[in-house]
């Protein structure tokens, strides 16, 4: 086979593939160029789930009549002037190929005035042929139009999703450009029906509303920090200009998946696994494993600090300095949940208790006996509801519990107390976890001690357990693991951890294994404390265990204790208050 040129057409097809995926690559594009403009009311049209046609209207500072035929030739751009520019960009388009890729696979039409010009301008192009160029009346602005998207590349459009899917995309372009830029308006009309709008005020706030709903929203927890402190010179101008700011949810907010998790840099939308990966990291032992907080966040750092030309959607930065961005956004976080986070509350079928007021010393000494039974026969904890916001009661500082007075304990499972603002349920296993690893974070030789079998027992081990058993050998034998290799898959197991001298050691080997996560972090490994916690978990005292009186009393002194004594290691809350607010309105002791 011969070596040819492409044509020009074949080569703009392609080039058009690389950044324009779907319809929402076009709206994000177009969008982009508006807020580059400095548009402050931006409106979109689109139809047919894009495909049909989309229309991007905006109150910016428009094209110059002379300069529209050249930003819709390849490489065309007003946002750079050198390759010194390319790594200090300060603006979301630079590449000058948004608009003649769209105009490779569409037909589009523009109509735009800048603001010295006396008339618009209105602009046709298809197939990158030219079809109309005229003087044309228009406000200052532009309105860009594109229609039949994919007309003269079938094959893609074969790829394309339903409407309504596309749509969705489409929504979730627009919703993130308005949570980056709460100054400017957005609007989005679908199929002549006006789906979003947001109001351009300036606050965050009001467009969490917006894109979150108004339950989710007003439980949403301010973020803002800003780094001034440095740990080498060479780090000093990166991290003394690095503020990073937003909302993120309550450890009671979570989902299954990363959906409404949004992460801008400098305004820019990005996708970074490992900032993703802080954040959640931020919520350590606050958070169950395999769920996930929501956020908005925006990391500002000097533009020469991040490269946003990694990608050919623009969708994936680099950093200079990645770590540092890691942990200030961590950090961030963290110190906000510290403010906030508040214990679980239970609530009463529509009893709201966000009129709570401090208890008296006569309802302080009350005896609370009887837990009314659930309504309708739901779950009065409501742990299943992804969104649950526990409504809002007396605070109690992030890291200590009031003073508590076991009563007894209930399906053996759960130790019930009185606090000083209501009855406590503490959920036995979990509140266990919490004061093993936190004595193993303190006496670590002392409690993971290992203590020798009288025979050494072979274990065989799954693909998934050797995996596993491989990748965290180290941390075993640190842990109180003695293991030796006893031919394929099968190890020999001499000696195990003081804490699990109870368990059956072959069983009790395989659940830490099962338990462990093999996943890693992009910051910093903590694998020795994800095993530990695991072998925590495999150690505690289990659900349907029948417990002492002073065993209880016991556990929860320990727990007391406790530097973070609401959770266990994973993330599961260890304790339930029963307000007296609500008991009080329940039995109609309150007006």
């Amino acid at each position: 086979m011969t070596i040819h040129i492409l044509s020009d057409e074949l080569a703009s097809k392609i080039a058009a593939g690389e950044v324009i995926e779907r319809p929402a690559s076009v709206v994000k594009e177009l969008i982009e160029n508006a807020l580059d403009a400095g548009a402050r009311d931006i409106r979109l049209e689109v139809r047919g789930g894009g495909q049909r046609l989309i229309r991007v209207a905006d109150d910016g500072g428009g094209i110059a009549a002379a300069d529209v035929p050249t930003a819709f030739a390849r490489h065309g751009t007003s946002k750079l002037d050198s390759a010194d520019d390319l790594f200090a960009i300060r603006t979301l388009g630079f590449r000058g190929e948004a608009l003649p890729s769209i105009a490779s696979v569409a037909r589009v039409t523009m109509i735009t005035r800048a603001s010295d010009d006396a008339h618009g301008v209105i602009f046709k192009v298809e197939n990158a042929q030219t079809l109309l160029y005229q003087p044309h009346g228009a406000p200052r602005g532009t309105v860009i139009t594109v229609e039949d998207l994919f007309h003269n590349v079938p094959a893609r459009l074969k790829f394309l999703k339903s409407p309504g899917a596309e749509n969705a995309h489409i929504a979730e372009f627009v919703h993130a450009y308005a949570l980056a830029y709460p100054q400017v308006r957005f609007s989005l009309v679908s199929d002549g029906k006006l789906v979003f709008q947001s109001g351009g005020s300036g606050k965050l706030s009001d467009v969490l509303l917006k894109v979150f709903g108004g339950e989710i929203a007003r439980a949403m927890i301010a973020v803002a920090s800003t780094e001034n402190q440095t740990n080498s010179d060479n780090l000093q101008s990166l991290v003394s200009n690095l503020s990073v700011h937003g909302y993120v949810s309550p450890p009671s907010i979570h989902r299954g998946n990363r959906r409404l998790q949004y992460l801008f840099v400098n305004g820019r939308w990005v996708e970074d696994r490992a900032i993703a990966y802080a954040v959640t990291e931020a919520y350590h032992t606050l958070l169950m494993v395999g769920r996930f907080p929501l956020f908005v966040l925006n990391a500002q750092l000097p533009p020469d600090a991040v490269d946003v030309n990694a990608h050919p959607t623009k969708m994936q930065v680099r950093f200079r300095e990645p770590n540092e961005v890691y942990r200030a956004t961590q950090r961030a976080v963290r110190r906000a949940l510290n403010e906030k986070f508040p214990v679980p509350t239970i609530s009463f079928g529509t009893t709201a208790l966000t009129d709570f007021r401090p208890p008296t010393s006569a309802m302080t000494n009350a005896a609370l006996n009887l837990i009314p039974p659930a309504k309708d026969g739901q779950s009065q904890l409501g742990l299943e509801n992804e969104t649950l916001v526990p409504p809002l009661a007396h605070p109690i500082a992030p890291s200590s519990l009031p003073m508590l007075r076991v009563l007894g304990q209930i399906a053996s499972t759960y130790i019930i107390c009185e606090g000083p603002d209501g009855l406590y349920l503490v959920d036995q296993h979990a509140a266990h976890e919490r004061v093993l690893y936190e004595k193993w974070l303190s006496e670590r030789e002392m409690i993971f001690a290992a203590q020798n079998l009288l025979e050494p027992q072979a274990v065989e081990l799954s693909p998934a357990h050797w995996a596993v058993y491989e990748s965290e050998r180290e941390n075993l034998e640190r842990a109180g693991f003695r293991i030796e290799p006893f031919g394929d898959n099968t190890i020999l197991l001499r000696a195990t951890p003081t804490l699990l001298q109870k368990r059956e050691p072959r069983a009790a080997l395989r659940e830490i294994l099962d338990l462990t996560d093999e996943g890693g972090n992009p910051i910093q490994a903590q694998a020795e404390a994800r095993l530990i916690m695991s072998i925590c978990k495999g150690a505690a005292i289990k659900g349907g265990q029948m417990m002492a009186l002073d065993e209880m009393r016991a556990l929860i002194r320990d727990l007391e204790k406790c530097n973070s004594p609401r959770t266990c290691p994973h993330g599961r809350p260890t304790m339930l208050q029963l307000n007296l607010m609500a008991l009080q309105k329940e039995f109609g002791r309150l007006g």
